[in-house]
């Protein structure tokens, strides 16, 4: 069943580096600025991985520019958690946070499963595979949940 896209969404993982930075340039791509999308982390001790800058790119999404911050930082910037319709999780740490600081708000919090591809496979090659397999996952999450893009082709 689609659903409506929600007015805002925010995804987050543990670093804010791979899993959730994919996720809000891919659903900025996807749909566009019908929605506000922000990513955010456990924890904010790593920069944007190069591998997850290399596979957004081969489907048109720019991630080099993307700064990583946490949860703390993101509350200390002004960003109220509770203006967000929709959180979306995509590590069990980021979950548990997620839900921790939630649990007096109005608002849904879901868990998508996406693989961590960080430290996966030993070439270059298999490691891209590894972090397309993860970006495929959100475009399916994606996907199943809002419809196709209009912008990219279902992979």
């Amino acid at each position: 069943m689609i659903l409506e896209l929600p007015g805002s969404v925010l995804f987050c993982c543990d670093h804010n580096a791979v899993r959730s930075p994919m996720a809000e340039g891919i659903m900025k791509k996807f749909y566009g600025a019908e929605t506000y999308v922000q990513s955010v982390g456990v924890m904010n001790d790593q920069e944007i991985d190069g591998f997850a800058i290399a596979v957004c790119a081969e489907i048109g999404v720019e991630l080099s520019r993307h700064q990583s911050r946490s949860f703390d930082q993101m509350e200390q910037w002004g960003d109220d958690l509770s203006s967000f319709d929709l959180i979306l999780s995509l590590s069990p740490a980021s979950q548990r946070r997620a839900l921790e600081l939630t649990r007096y708000f109005h608002l849904e919090v879901n868990y998508w499963p996406i693989m961590d591809p960080t430290g996966l496979g030993e070439s270059r090659e298999s490691q891209l595979r590894a972090y397309r397999q993860s970006r495929d996952q959100i475009i399916s999450e994606l996907t199943r949940r809002w419809g196709p893009s209009q912008t990219l082709p279902s992979p």
